[in-house]
């Protein structure tokens, strides 16, 4: 057995050696435990509404898309295009504007549906539908109300402009 100071080769080694039999104590693991469950409670209530507020935005911006898909198509094809909205299944259609998946039948959206899962909340537009002319100017204005959970989104069509703004 050495007595006497340890030289600069055993220092170097010593440092990288752990001591047998040292651990965590129960009391550690439950403490770091109970921190990460805090901070997973706080972190899940503002990951909802982070979320709530994302899906809202997302069929806002699809619904306004829409709108002026059917302007567009309206004045490219100088025919009428109407879009139908359905308040109590959430749906709208433009008439005469075929599918982009290729399929047949009439531009249908669920908003429903993931990545969505919004309810239309209201329309204001008579006969909840709006038609563009040729021209690509709606023939009245009005707006769509969306949400998603507690978040609202309203969009605004101009019947003067045809612009179509989200708020």
């Amino acid at each position: 057995m050495r007595t006497g100071p340890a030289t600069e080769s055993e220092m170097r080694h010593s440092r990288f050696e752990f001591p047998l039999g040292r651990g965590f104590t129960l009391l550690e693991v439950v403490l770091v435990t109970v921190i990460i469950a805090v901070f997973a409670a706080m972190a899940v209530p503002r990951f909802s509404s982070a979320a709530g507020r994302h899906k809202a935005d997302l069929a806002a911006r699809r619904v306004a898309a829409d709108l002026r898909q059917a302007q567009v198509y309206a004045k490219t094809t100088s025919a009428s295009c109407t879009v139908s909205f359905t308040v109590a299944t959430s749906r709208y259609q433009l008439t005469n504007v075929q599918p982009f998946d290729g399929s047949s039948g009439t531009y249908t959206v669920d908003l429903t549906l993931p990545p969505y899962q919004a309810q239309i909340v209201s329309v204001s537009f008579s006969a909840t539908q709006v038609t563009f002319t040729g021209w690509g100017l709606p023939d009245k204005a009005g707006t769509v109300v969306v949400a998603v959970g507690s978040e609202q989104r309203t969009i605004t069509l101009n019947a003067q402009t045809g612009q179509v703004s989200i708020q």
